[in-house]
């Protein structure tokens, strides 16, 4: 019966087009942007969808540290950090952290998605009668932690400042509120209005949760995301962020009050009973970044990078939606079926890897590939990735931007 459940589940799953699956890619270390595709010999695919903006997991400085703390350490970190103990690694991490952001503290956990998902339920649990307002396109580890608790919640339209202040006001003013929402929303490309937002928060006394996961590293004087750049980090009560992005390994974190960072640390089931990253790993993040904080050489490189692939994009006149803002470029396909056989092709003609992005992590109908050009990506790679998009959407009649949007957009 469970088995038959299950596979009814799959086949409706894959009848939808929705059904994920996984491209062996084996990247190359030193040759980031190209990976090897299992089961072939043909030459290297040049991945253009990876979460490694800046190329930091190949940095010759992050790979020595690594190296060194596995031969100190050794490979696991034995534990949670109550019962494995902390090594003084994760201490200079959080230091670290806290200084990048301006904070009194911060906090590491193993993933991006576990800072999110823990911190949310540990203030909705701790906060008595706290309702939660979230921004209608949050990430899903927002959507797990504020879905784990009883806790009241809002939605507000998407970066709609008056809805959110519609909401705001039918509360009382001494009633706890959280208000959550992230810096760049990672399959449009666009950038909250983090001033608005912040002053229509603090008029009715609430908390603001900011998630900077793909803007740390990339935006901002040292790197530590649009808050920073806007200088608002201040005014920010909760800083979420990742290590597996720009920063090029894995783990996240938070950034706050020392009462606050504490009260999650104490609190926090996700943070308490789970085991702690690698010395190894958290010797890697610290290098990198240690390194973003003093070197713009590579927030330089990649929005130069992505200039230049903007406009080989509106040469060919390849649909890069309007939305887009930042580094996140993404490109319309608008059908699910043919956004995962376009994948198919550029994979295997052009050697081009991109990761068809359909429902439910974008609305039907907005199916698109999510491109962003890196540091490593060079001038020639640049222009074959455009005209290999514009020759397979002509491959597949697939709307191209004068057609999609009356004109070209990129």
């Amino acid at each position: 019966m469970y088995q038959a459940l299950l596979r009814e589940q799959l086949e409706t799953l894959k009848s939808s087009n929705q059904y994920r699956t996984f491209t062996t890619l084996s990247r190359i270390c030193g040759q980031y942007p190209l990976a090897k595709l299992t089961g072939t010999n043909q030459r290297p695919v040049v991945v253009w969808c990876s979460n490694d903006y800046l190329g930091m997991s190949q940095h010759p400085i992050v790979r020595e540290e690594m190296h060194d703390a596995l031969e100190t350490y050794g490979a696991g970190s034995g534990g949670s950090r109550n019962i494995g103990g902390s090594h003084e690694i994760y201490a200079r991490l959080e230091e670290s952290l806290a200084d990048w952001h301006g904070k009194e503290a911060a906090l590491v956990f193993p993933t991006g998605f576990g800072s999110n998902d823990a911190t949310i339920q540990c203030l909705l649990r701790q906060i008595p009668d706290c309702v939660v307002v979230s921004d209608e396109l949050n990430h899903a580890s927002i959507v797990s932690g504020i879905r784990s608790t009883p806790n009241e919640r809002k939605i507000f339209r998407h970066n709609d400042v008056a809805h959110l202040e519609q909401i705001l006001a039918g509360y009382p003013l001494g009633q706890p509120k959280l208000v959550v929402f992230e810096s760049i929303y990672s399959m449009d490309g666009d950038i909250a209005p983090i001033a608005a937002i912040v002053e229509i928060a603090k008029r009715y006394n609430a908390l603001t949760y900011l998630d900077e996961v793909h803007a740390v590293g990339m935006y901002g004087p040292r790197g530590a995301g649009i808050a920073a750049e806007r200088v608002l980090a201040d005014r920010v009560d909760i800083i979420q962020g990742t290590m597996a992005k720009g920063i090029g390994v894995i783990g996240g974190y938070i950034a706050s009050t020392q009462v606050i960072v504490d009260a999650v640390r104490s609190f926090a089931t996700g943070f308490i009973f789970t085991t702690s990253l690698p010395p190894a790993i958290t010797a890697g993040c610290l290098a990198s970044v240690n390194h973003l904080k003093v070197s713009s050489l590579e927030r330089d490189l990649l929005r130069t990078n992505t200039a230049k692939l903007r406009e080989r994009l509106k040469h060919h006149d390849v649909p890069v939606m309007p939305c887009s803002q930042t580094h996140v470029l993404p490109v319309l396909v608008g059908d699910a079926q043919r956004c995962k056989a376009a994948a198919e092709r550029l994979l295997h003609i052009h050697g081009v890897y991109l990761q068809p992005i359909n429902y439910p992590s974008v609305p039907i109908g907005t199916e698109r590939f999510r491109v962003n050009a890196t540091p490593n990506h060079s001038d020639e790679q640049i222009v074959h990735l455009a005209a290999s998009l514009r020759e397979t959407f002509e491959h597949f009649s697939i709307p191209l931007a004068s057609q999609a949007f009356g004109t070209e957009v990129a």
